[in-house]
This record gives C-alpha cells, structure tokens and sequence, in this order.
C-alpha cells in the first residue's frame, strides 16, 4: 500500500473503532501540523459518520516562544477549545506529531503553574475517560523527530507504527476485535485473583487488587494497544523492581531505575543516569505511590523505539506507573504524573496470581493465551 492508503485506513480505525463516533458527535483533535494529510484524512471520516470535528494544530516555534516569553500567568492560561472538550465534547483523538524531542525544558516555576492550573481539567479528564464519557484515543502519525529518536529513517519508522497498529491486515477493526476476544479471557481471570506477583532476575514485586478491575486495553482508549492493566490497592506494593528499559519523561532519559517499595510507598529510588530526574519527579504530590501495574501482549511492537504508547506495549514485558491512578479500574491515587516504566520479562520472567504461575519468559500460559 502507498502512505496515502494507509493513512486512510488508520483515519478509519480510529474514527470508527477507536472512539466509534456517532452521528452528532463532536471529535476535539490535537496535534501539530506535521499531521494535516492524517488530520485530512480523518475530517473524511468524520463527516461520512456524521460527526463534528474541531483541531488544535501547534507551529514549528510555539512550544520555543511561550518557552522565551512566557510568564507564569501564561503558562496558567487553560486554552478555550481544549477546555470545553475536555469538559463537553464526546470524543478525543491526540496526535503525536512532534517537530522535535530535544527541546529544553521550561523554567521550574512555569512547569509548576501549568500543572497546578491544569489539575482540575486533569481530573475532569481522568473521571470523563474513565465512563467512556469522553471516549479518548491516542496514537503517533510519523514524523522526522519520531524516526530519528527511534534510529530508523522516517520510511522505516512509519512501516513500524503501520504494523503495530494491524494496518496492514486487510480488516484492522476485526483484527483489534480479536485482540479484544484473546485479551478478555486473560482479564476474565485476572480478575478472579487478588494478590500479584512480578518476578524476574533482578525483580520481586507484590501488589493486591481488592476492589480494583483489570482491564482489557484492545485499541479503543490507545492506538496501538495490546495490554492488561489495572490500578493496584495503594497501599499493597511491596518488594523491588528493576525497569531495564529507558524511561523517558518530558524528553529526558532515564536509565536502569531501581525503585524499592514498602506499604505501598516508594521508600527508596537509583538510576544508573538520570538520577536528577527522578529526584523531582518523586518531589511531586502522589508520585511515590502506583497508578497502574500491567503486562504488554502486542507482539507486533518488536523494538524500543522510546515512545511510551508503543513501548508499554512490547509483548514480553511489565510495566508499571507512578503517580496518577486509572478510576475506571477503581484507583485512588491522585497526582499530575503518570509515568510508565518497563521491564523485560522475555528471560527467566514470571507472574503469580494468588500464588499460581500465569505468566512466563514473556507469555501468559497457553490455558490463558491461544
């Protein structure tokens, strides 16, 4: 297929699987420019599903001019269309298409006001998405900056997200359908346990899920998706883990991050680079506490290509998230981060649940995955 047909198909999936708009639906689309021939492509499909679409495109030199000549009341300032839907609209579709990944970052101060004006809107995202309310999906339309930090050419990195997200099976709905079908009997039982265990060479990491949901993400909240995932009792953690993937946050990496657990608490953290990151990131309200603890199931995500959405994916590995919670799976915790971080389950990697092996060098056991 030419990148127009593929991008047709992928316009397709989102607006008709992802966020399966309805007629008089309102669809809020984020991105930057590098996205129009994906941006036009789902105006298309919107329209042909009666819908209404509004977008938000950034400039190549926004981010750097606010960054300039921004004061912190700026930085405050919550932008009108965002706001309302967030608040209003009946779907959300952002784009990742970013001109650059090695931007600086803003002043300390201004990071502070933007997060402390956006809270509220945070947690009116965050309690809307998690009743489908706003259905929400977010994906990467391919550009320069994505390649380059992947190390493939722009050509290879598209054929990369192309594949990740079943565009090249001739019907990608009813390839995301059966993602969803494989994934429910993993969640059915999952959800039949309470008490989790995450082990491998350099990991031993306990968590309980009473009251709490695991849920099947089949491609309808994330493009690509391929994951189990639940919000563990705060106060459950317990143990060490090793994340051996980088950890990106705000375009910073972060290296080998050991963090070790007691009660729930994150009591103790190291990295083998980046320590200064971590350090102000667990001086954030909330962040020393989980919000999530999953396993990726997308087989077809088969490098690390230092995109959280695609990375959080690759089957063989567990993740799990500081800081905010996911209410839909019954969390509490509560914070203006959620930061992912990865471990390779491929060698020697095991999963209990309530004390029986479910998992193992990366694959749920065949009674569970077939």
């Amino acid at each position: 297929m030419t990148r127009t047909e593929y991008i047709d198909k992928y316009a397709h999936l989102l607006v008709n699987y992802c966020v399966n708009l309805q007629p008089g639906e309102r669809l809020f689309v984020a991105s930057t420019t590098l996205a129009e021939p994906l941006i036009d492509a789902l105006q298309r499909e919107v329209l042909k599903a009666g819908g209404h679409l509004e977008t938000t495109l950034a400039t190549r030199g926004q981010a750097e001019a606010l960054r300039e000549y921004g004061s912190p009341e700026q930085f405050a300032y919550l932008p009108t269309l965002y706001s309302r839907a967030m608040q209003e609209f009946e779907a959300y579709i952002y784009v990742s298409a970013p001109f650059s990944l090695r931007e600086p970052e803003p002043a300390a101060n201004l990071k502070a006001a933007r997060r402390e004006a956006f809270q509220p809107l945070h947690d009116t995202y965050f309690a809307r998405t998690a009743d489908r309310r706003l259905k929400r999906s977010m994906c990467i339309y391919p550009t320069e900056a994505l390649a380059t930090e992947a190390g493939m050419t722009e050509e290879e990195y598209a054929a990369f997200v192309f594949n990740a997200c079943k565009l090249n099976e001739p019907d990608p709905r009813a390839a995301w359908l059966g993602v969803r079908e494989r994934q429910q009997r993993v969640v059915d039982h999952l959800n039949a346990c309470t008490s989790f265990r995450y082990v491998n060479d350099r990991s031993d990491i306990t968590f309980t899920t009473k009251g709490r949901t695991w849920i099947n993400s089949d491609g309808q909240t994330n493009m690509p998706s391929g994951e189990v995932y639940t919000s563990p009792e705060e106060d459950s953690v317990s143990g060490h883990i090793y994340f051996d993937y980088p950890a990106i946050r705000n375009g910073e990496e972060v290296r080998g991050v050991t963090l070790k657990v007691t009660d729930g608490e994150i009591q103790s953290w190291s990295a083998e680079s980046g320590q200064a990151v971590l350090d102000e990131t667990f001086a954030i309200a909330g962040t020393r506490r989980f919000g999530e603890a999953a396993i990726g199931t997308n087989y077809d995500i088969d490098r690390f290509s230092k995109q959280i959405l695609f990375d959080e994916k690759i089957g063989g590995t567990v993740h799990m998230a500081v800081g905010q919670s996911y209410a839909q799976a019954g969390g509490k915790n509560q914070s203006s981060v959620h930061w992912d971080m990865i471990a390779n389950m491929r060698a020697c990697g095991r999963v209990y649940a309530d004390n029986k092996l479910v998992y193992e060098n990366g694959r749920f056991i065949s009674e569970l995955w077939s």
